[in-house]
């Protein structure tokens, strides 16, 4: 019997960016690690939040949710949204799938990596 892998979901600062990164199986058990890193992003009100999806192995409809919730706060706020990738299968399947894949952008771009914007890049082809 194998342990399920622990979900990580982690928050930082850099510079004007919010970052989130989210690691593991993400499902709807994890609802309540994520509303409170969206929490954290809206009182911080930067204008960039960037979400690092590189280590997600698995993803549902929870995780969907969240991020289109996520979008149309940002929206509204007038700040911006930013999905980091390459995004591995599971999530990129799902964005796919759903037909939601042009809501976000998408980089490649790590935040605070050699001050290349976070905002620019566009969906990882594979």
């Amino acid at each position: 019997m194998h342990p399920a892998p622990d979900l990580s979901v982690l928050i930082d600062r850099r510079e004007q960016i919010f970052v989130i990164t989210v690691r593991g199986e993400v499902d709807h058990d994890d609802a309540g690690d994520f509303e409170r890193a969206w929490e954290a992003a809206n009182r911080a009100a930067m204008p960039v939040t960037a979400v690092d999806l590189t280590a997600v192995t698995f993803a549902d409809s929870m995780l969907l949710n969240a991020l289109i919730r996520a979008r149309h706060r940002h929206q509204a706020d007038g700040r911006t949204l930013v999905l980091v990738g390459p995004l591995r299968s599971a999530v990129s399947r799902l964005l796919e799938i759903s037909g939601t894949t042009e809501l976000f952008t998408v980089t490649d771009v790590r935040p605070g990596g050699g001050g290349a914007d976070p905002g620019g890049g566009g969906a990882d082809p594979s």
